[in-house]
C-alpha cells in the first residue's frame, strides 16, 4: 500500500481508555448523525479485537446482544446504534474481527499468495486492516472507525498500528483521531482527576498516535480549568478537549456534542466545508430533533416487563429496549422497563401484575424457559399486552398447546427431544450441523402478512405494505407444522407466512387485547424517528390497559 495509490478517502479514528463501556459506539454514532445532519454520506466501522470470527456464540451476559444485519450477518450490539443514530441499513463490512482478519491472512498464506515470505503482524495483518478499513471509506464521504478494547490491550494493537500507518498513507488532512477517555469525580473531595485521561493519551502517543480531540467522559461537565489542565498535559489544543457528561437518554448524545462544536472542529480537521446541506439532510435533521423533544418525561407512564434470562446484562437486550423508546416517545408516553428474570417466575417470586405491557424475547438454552412459558400464560389469562420475539413465540406456541389444545408436555425438541407434542421443531437445513456460529436462518427473509389481522392493521397503519414485509431473523427452530390446524382451530391465528406458506412468521390472538408473537426480530428495524409497527401496537395496547 503506497502514497499515491489510493482513492481520496476522509476517515476519522476513534480509540477509548482507562476503562471499557465508556460510551464510544454512542460517540461515533452520535458523530455519525451529527455529520449526516450536515448533508454527508456517513458510514461507520466497528474493529473488534476478539479472534472470534464475529460475536453469534458469544454469551450475552459477557458480549451483550448479538445485532444482526439485513445481509445475515451476526455483529456486535454498536452496529445496532450505528443504524439507529444514522436510520441507515449497514452490511457485514462494517464489522470486522481480528478473528476474520487472521482468518483471511491464514487462508492467503495456505494458497501460497505471499510467494514464500514470512508472513507477520506488519506488513501483513496490518494491511489487510488497513484495506478492510479503505474499500468500506471509499463508498462514503466520510467513514468513522471505532476501535474496541482500550489503549494498552495487546489485542488492539494490531488495529492501532494500522490506524496509525493510514496517516502517512491518505494524508494528514484525510484522517483525523479522536479519543474517548474517563474523567472521574472524587464526590469526597468535590474534583475531577485528570491523571487517568494523561496517562491514557501517553499511551496512545507512545504507540505514534496523537489524539487531535480528546473527549471527556464524566459525570457532569468539566469546567475550564479542567480541561486546560487536559490541554496542557495532552498536548492537545483546548477547543479540542470535549465533555461528554452523562445524560437522561443516548439520544441526547449528539446535542450535547454539537453544543461543544465537536462535529465543527472534526469538519476543520478533514479540511471539509461545514455545510453540504440537501433536502433529505435537512428532513433528517427535522425528525430526529423532534425524536429528541419527545423524550422529555410525559404525563401518563406505562410499565413494560422484559421476561427473560439474562436480565442481569441490559444490554444482552439492547435493540427490544431502545425500540420500545422508540415506540413510547411516538405515542406521547413514557415507559419504564421492568426487567424480569424468568428464573424468579419460575420459583414464583416475580410480580407480573405491576405490568402494563410484556415482551418476551429471544434467547437460547433451556434455563428460564419455563418461566418464559408460564409468563406468557399469565399474559394470555389476564389480557396483558404481551409480544413475543423468536423464542417468544415459540414459547408462546408451547403453552398455547398445553393449556388450551390440551397437549399435556407439549414442547420444542431443543428442550425436549423425546416430547410427545414437539409444536417446536429443528429446521430441515439444520439437522446434524456441527458448526454453530453463522449457520442459522439469519437476515432479511420475506413475510406474507394475513389481511384484517392485528398484524397486517399494526403495519398499514406505520404506512408499511400490508401484504409483505422484510424482516431480520436469527434461529434454528420453526413452528412443527403438523399441528398448526390443532392450535388454529382452538382460536391462534396465523398472521404472517413465508410466502410459500410453509414457515411461521407471526402468530396473535384476537379475542386478546394485544397478543402477538414473532419468529423474527422486529427491534432491528425499529428506528427513533420510524418505530416498529409491533412495538407501536404493543405501548398504544398498553395505554389503553
Amino acid at each position: 500500500m503506497m502514497p499515491g495509490k489510493i482513492e481520496k478517502v476522509k476517515i476519522v479514528c476513534l480509540t477509548g481508555g482507562v476503562i471499557s463501556s465508556l460510551g464510544k459506539g454512542i460517540t461515533a454514532a452520535a458523530l455519525g448523525n451529527l455529520l449526516k445532519r450536515r448533508g454527508y454520506s456517513i458510514g461507520i466501522m466497528k474493529l473488534d479485537p476478539y479472534i472470534n470470527l464475529d460475536p453469534g456464540t458469544m454469551s450475552p451476559f459477557q458480549h451483550g446482544e448479538v445485532y444482526v444485519t439485513a445481509d445475515g450477518v451476526e455483529t456486535d450490539l454498536d452496529i445496532g446504534h450505528y443504524e439507529r443514530f444514522l436510520e441507515t441499513d449497514f452490511t457485514k463490512s462494517h464489522n470486522v474481527t481480528a478473528g476474520q482478519i487472521y482468518d483471511s491472512v491464514i487462508r492467503r498464506e495456505r494458497a501460497g499468495d505471499y510467494l514464500g515470505k514470512t508472513v507477520q503482524v506488519i506488513p501483513h495483518i496490518t494491511d489487510e486492516i488497513k484495506s478492510r478499513i479503505l474499500s468500506v471509506a471509499k463508498n462514503f464521504d466520510l467513514l468513522i472507525v471505532e476501535i474496541g478494547g482500550t489503549v494498552g490491550d495487546i489485542e488492539s494493537l494490531p488495529f492501532l498500528e494500522a490506524i496509525r500507518q493510514l496517516k502517512r498513507e491518505i494524508g494528514q488532512k484525510n484522517i483525523a483521531y479522536l479519543h474517548l477517555t474517563l474523567v472521574p469525580f472524587l464526590e469526597t473531595t468535590g474534583e475531577f482527576k485528570t491523571k487517568p485521561t494523561q496517562h491514557s493519551v501517553a499511551s496512545l502517543r507512545e504507540i505514534g498516535i496523537h489524539p487531535d480531540v480528546v473527549l471527556c467522559r464524566s459525570k457532569k461537565n468539566l469546567d475550564e480549568e479542567v480541561r486546560e489542565k487536559i490541554s496542557l498535559f495532552g498536548d492537545v489544543e483546548l477547543e479540542s478537549v470535549v465533555s461528554v457528561p452523562d445524560v437522561s437518554s443516548i439520544y441526547n448524545v449528539p446535542n450535547i456534542l454539537k453544543e461543544s462544536g465537536f462535529d465543527i472542529r472534526v469538519l476543520e480537521l478533514l479540511s471539509l466545508p461545514l455545510e453540504k446541506t440537501n433536502e433529505s439532510a435537512e428532513k433528517f435533521g427535522k425528525e430526529w430533533d423532534k425524536f429528541a423533544s419527545s423524550l422529555l418525561p410525559h404525563e401518563e407512564k406505562i410499565r413494560v416487563g422484559i421476561v427473560g434470562k439474562y436480565v442481569g446484562l441490559h444490554d444482552a437486550y439492547k435493540s427490544v429496549a431502545e425500540a420500545v423508546v422508540h415506540a413510547s416517545a411516538k405515542k406521547n408516553v413514557s415507559s419504564e422497563l421492568v426487567w424480569i428474570d424468568s428464573e424468579a417466575v419460575e420459583r414464583g417470586i416475580a410480580d407480573l401484575a405491576q405490568l402494563d405491557a410484556m415482551i418476551v424475547p429471544g434467547g437460547f438454552g433451556e434455563r428460564g424457559v419455563e418461566g418464559k412459558i408460564t409468563a406468557i400464560k399469565y399474559a394470555r389469562e389476564n389480557s396483558l399486552p404481551f409480544l413475543g420475539i423468536c423464542l417468544g413465540l415459540q414459547c408462546a406456541i408451547t403453552e398455547f398447546a398445553r393449556n388450551v389444545c390440551m397437549l399435556p408436555g407439549a414442547h420444542s425438541v431443543e428442550f425436549d427431544e423425546e416430547t410427545k407434542y414437539p409444536v417446536i421443531h429443528i429446521m430441515d437445513a439444520q439437522k446434524g450441523l456441527k458448526q454453530k456460529g453463522g449457520t442459522m436462518r439469519l437476515g432479511v427473509y420475506p413475510c406474507r402478512l394475513r389481511k384484517n389481522t392485528i398484524a397486517s392493521m399494526a403495519y398499514l397503519k406505520a404506512d408499511y405494505s400490508e401484504e409483505e414485509v422484510f424482516e431480520r431473523h436469527r434461529h434454528r427452530y420453526e413452528v412443527n407444522n403438523a399441528y398448526r390446524d390443532r392450535l388454529a382451530e382452538n382460536g391462534m391465528i396465523f398472521s404472517g407466512l413465508s410466502p410459500d406458506g410453509l414457515l411461521v412468521e407471526i402468530i396473535e390472538l384476537p379475542k386478546h387485547k394485544y397478543f402477538v408473537a414473532t419468529q423474527f426480530h422486529p427491534e432491528f428495524r425499529s428506528r427513533p424517528t420510524s418505530p416498529h409497527p409491533l412495538f407501536l401496537g404493543l405501548i398504544e395496547a398498553a395505554i389503553k390497559k
